[in-house]
């Protein structure tokens, strides 16, 4: 990975330290920092005399560079000092490594912006996030340079530390949602759940197509028939959390879809590449989990396979028979996400007793058309835990949006000659119908949310954190604040 792999904590002053770069801050107020008031007083008032003359305002995402006694000093503006959050220093620190990335710096120093070290964790994050660039796959000496090193300076927070395995473990997602689908196989997902495996103490379970097939998982296999790439059920176990009921993770690991023989326009087809990152979702969680080891129980599940053409390929109007005996009209081999996350979501009720399951997929191109690329839409059927999903979401600056799953939506994918059928009614609501859809997989008394992460997944506004063309890792560090990991 091209990333930092570790964020330290220094006690160093902006004098002591020797990395290249030094970030400091001022609010909008035109207030400094502490650090930055010591180094504006050793600099003659430079910074004061920059704001005097209005080329310092201090509004978010504002940079300017200094140099004192010998230091290369980036005064960040860091907004509204009444809203200065943990968002907001997480978006400082990626600037911090997007600028000394920018300016091919190895090593730089941030001011703890935090009053009393209570935004920690998201330096560690921020400063992780803002250093990654995905570079495997570029050969020339010039196309790509590497962050070596990051610290916090005046600070001695294990948060630091604990925040840079969080921002790793969304980097780790982030690679395998940008390689391409002949390296982001079903094989290379159970590779990674093998890593994460080791790293954590976890059980690893894999069941092959012929395994699977022979447990009744019909609607993973119908959408695998078409591919000859083996496609596979992932299942890792950490239990670490003595006699709690788990929490299930279930992520959607299409890693190519080409949809089928209801085939997709050929614009932007490389795109579906990133089809699985409902899977790097839950495996990038799992990841963080193994580096942290909470005391907490965690179920993750990854159904994985292409959606090709082929011979056997499934076609409209098949009959599938999911894990759960329910059988599926087929009228668009393109909502076939859905068909393999039927049987994970079969898998999970039949062999767990959980205490809430999430489910995390690329499914609709209409939550796009609701939401774009700000948030993912989510549904579920138990308000509390659709509570704690938007106050982690508010926590972790990934926004979510819940629509509803009424009962008139529900009966819109019942089918006349099947128990379901995997479309709604046509142009309606159709990010809502393919949540009914998942909710006939679930047992009733299960707790679950449906994430739709369409939108978020890859493809959004760059920034500080999140690099132009690449996957986002998104939902992982709104999980793990979730599961208070």
């Amino acid at each position: 990975m091209a990333n930092l792999s570790t964020v330290t904590s220094s006690p160093e002053s902006w004098n002591e330290t020797q990395a290249d770069l030094i970030a400091v801050g001022v609010f909008e107020d035109k207030s400094l920092t502490p650090m930055a008031n010591t180094i504006n007083e050793a600099s003659n008032f430079a910074f004061t005399e920059a704001i005097d003359l209005g080329d310092v305002k201090g509004k978010s995402g504002e940079s300017h560079f200094f140099y004192v006694d010998g230091k290369r000093i980036l005064l960040l503006g860091l907004g509204n000092k009444n809203k200065f959050d943990a968002n907001a220093v997480r978006l400082a620190a990626g600037k911090v490594s997007r600028t000394a990335i920018s300016k091919k710096l190895d090593s730089v120093a941030m001011e703890c912006f935090c009053n009393n070290c209570e935004h920690c964790q998201s330096c560690g994050e921020g400063l992780v996030l803002g250093s990654y660039q995905f570079l495997d796959y570029k050969t020339g000496r010039d196309d790509g340079f590497v962050l070596k090193s990051a610290k916090v300076l005046r600070c001695d927070s294990p948060d630091i530390a604990k925040g840079a395995a969080i921002g790793n473990a969304v980097c780790f997602a982030r690679d395998l949602g940008n390689h391409p689908g002949n390296i982001s196989t079903p094989t290379r997902l159970a590779e990674a759940a093998k890593e994460i495996a080791d790293e954590g103490g976890m059980k690893l379970t894999i069941f092959d197509r012929e395994e699977f097939t022979e447990m009744g998982m019909g609607a993973l296999a119908g959408v695998a028939l078409g591919t000859d790439e083996p496609p596979k059920f992932i299942i890792l176990e950490y239990m670490n959390g003595g006699d709690e009921k788990p929490k299930v993770l279930v992520g959607k690991g299409l890693t190519f879809d080409a949809g089928g023989i209801s085939i997709k326009p050929a614009g932007k087809m490389d795109e579906m590449k990133y089809d699985m990152c409902g899977s790097a979702t839950v495996l990038g969680t799992m990841k963080a989990i193994a580096a942290l080891k909470p005391k907490i129980n965690v179920v993750c599940i990854v159904p994985s396979t292409e959606n090709l053409l082929g011979g056997k390929a499934f076609k409209p109007g098949d009959i599938l028979t999911a894990l759960n005996g329910k059988t599926i009209e087929i009228l668009n081999t393109d909502a076939e996400g859905r068909l393999i996350l039927a049987d994970g979501l079969s898998y999970a009720s039949k062999h767990y007793d959980p205490e809430f399951i999430l489910d995390f997929a690329t499914l609709t191109g209409a939550v796009l058309v609701t939401l774009g690329h700000v948030a993912a839409g989510v549904m579920g059927t138990d308000e509390s835990l659709m509570e704690k999903v938007k106050i982690s979401s508010k926590n972790s600056g990934e926004k979510v949006w819940e629509l509803p799953l009424w009962p008139e939506f529900c009966k819109q994918i019942k089918s006349d000659i099947a128990d379901v059928k995997n479309m709604g009614t046509p142009g309606q609501a159709g990010s809502i119908a393919a949540a009914a859809f998942l909710k006939e997989f679930v047992k009733k008394d299960i707790p679950w949310i449906h994430f739709d992460i369409a939108g978020t997944a890859w493809g959004g506004k760059t920034t500080s954190l999140d690099p132009k063309g690449s996957a986002t890792g998104w939902g992982i560090r709104l999980v793990l604040d979730m599961f208070d990991v």
